[in-house]
């Protein structure tokens, strides 16, 4: 017969699992998600992902400010869901998350309870994982730390950056809520508490001061760094222009470690690979970078440009 759903989720990751779920046996009687903001130079109202798929298939979307909002907790309490399902949203209050008899579930990124956080996709290519993977669990008072109810392990390759594991886990990821909501639907569900016993890698939410690169580490952290923020947020530095005498903000989205003998007072150089930037223990190589007030660019156009060797780590 299938379940009566709640979908809640905002970005594309969300989009892709509740897209899975239309195409169920299970019933999606609304979406919550994030409220329209105004995003970009042009400060155009900006629509979720998840918004616009509701849209195309005629869903209820609910968009509250706040998630204790009286008239927000009514609504949903008049859809009478089963079960709520949740992929990359807020925290939920209690009051929420108690509010389906069978309970509120979670997709999370990552092999719990490794990787709790904002960002686990991320932190995985950053910390150099060699596997990581999904779970499903029921949502509790504490962030991503209810029981587990399923996972599925994946394999990081070594090139791999954030935008290309965070695709190659969306058709499991999709499978994982399928797997789960039919496990629940004929009561053979069966969630497991998470480990206390091991070190848990954090996922903690990405900023400025976390992704800044410092080019005092290894190139090899500082490579992955380069591949764990990209697409998004993207690594940056700050360059000094030598000719010029100022400070300027640097986004790297491409780069390889070279291993060598470096200084990190010198200016950069180009070669026929990249642009050379010192690190601790030889160079990142850079093959795509966006100087402030510029467009990004391969090395080849920013060269024809710019003099690597009028720049310098500031």
């Amino acid at each position: 017969m299938g379940l009566k759903l709640v979908f809640m989720g905002t970005p594309l990751f969300a989009k892709h699992m509740l897209q899975g779920l239309y195409q169920s046996q299970h019933d999606v009687l609304a979406v919550v998600t994030v409220a329209d903001k105004p995003a970009g130079r042009g400060q155009k109202i900006q629509e979720s992902e998840v918004k616009r798929l509701a849209q195309e298939h005629g869903t209820p979307i609910l968009q509250p400010l706040s998630l204790k909002d009286p008239y927000f907790i009514a609504q949903l309490a008049s859809f009478q869901a089963d079960l709520f399902v949740v992929v990359a949203f807020r925290m939920l209050p209690e009051i929420v998350w108690k509010m389906p008899p069978k309970g509120t579930i979670n997709l999370h990124a990552s092999l719990l309870p490794n990787y709790r956080g904002a960002a686990p996709i991320h932190w995985a290519v950053i910390n150099g994982e060699k596997k990581t993977g999904l779970s499903t669990f029921f949502i509790n008072e504490k962030i991503d730390s209810g029981s587990i109810l399923l996972q599925k392990e994946l394999t990081v390759e070594n090139h791999w950056t954030t935008g290309i594991l965070h695709d190659a886990m969306l058709d499991p990821g999709c499978q994982l809520i399928q797997d789960t909501l039919d496990a629940i639907e004929l009561g053979t569900a069966v969630g497991l508490p998470q480990s206390t016993q091991e070190v848990i890698k954090e996922a903690p939410k990405l900023t400025k001061e976390n992704t800044l690169v410092d080019f005092s580490r290894s190139g090899e952290d500082i490579e992955r760094m380069i591949r764990g923020l990209n697409p998004f947020p993207t690594a940056y530095c700050y360059l000094m222009d030598i000719k010029h005498q100022q400070t300027l903000l640097c986004k790297i989205f491409e780069g390889t470690f070279l291993e060598g003998v470096s200084d990190l007072s010198a200016p950069l150089f180009a070669t026929k690979e990249g642009i050379n930037f010192p690190c601790k223990d030889g160079y990142l190589c850079v093959q795509k970078l966006q100087l402030e007030g510029k467009k990004a660019m391969d090395f080849k156009a920013f060269l024809a440009g710019n003099d690597a060797s009028n720049y310098r780590l500031a």
